[in-house]
């Protein structure tokens, strides 16, 4: 695939999170909106982390074409798929936690 059709599926990514998370109602105390736009970051930053993740397996490991002239090998590529996925499923995890609810009262 070429480049533009791979930034064309990050900014579309970008937009529906953007749109599903980032909604904010003016009831909403300034912790709760807090809190709402760090989880729509952090999900923001792991659809990047896991689009850089998927560039890179396709332009080092398809592809011939390597990434800006410069050809991976295949212990770097996958080491830094492997660390670009890691921080994206720890980012997604944390900000979806963040988009949750808070509790009222919690069991002790």
């Amino acid at each position: 695939m070429e480049l533009t059709d791979w930034i064309v599926m990050l900014a579309v990514t970008l937009m529906a999170i953007i749109f599903f998370c980032a909604r904010t109602r003016a009831g909403w105390s300034r912790e709760n909106r807090a809190r709402r736009l760090a989880g729509t970051r952090l999900l923001a930053q792991a659809a990047c982390s896991l689009w850089g993740a998927l560039l890179i397996i396709e332009r080092s490991l398809v592809t011939l074409e390597g990434l800006g002239g410069r050809h991976l090998g295949p212990v770097e590529a996958l080491a830094s798929v492997v660390v670009l996925a890691a921080f994206g499923c720890y980012w997604s995890i944390r900000g979806r936690r963040l988009l949750r609810p808070r509790q009222l009262f919690t069991a002790c």
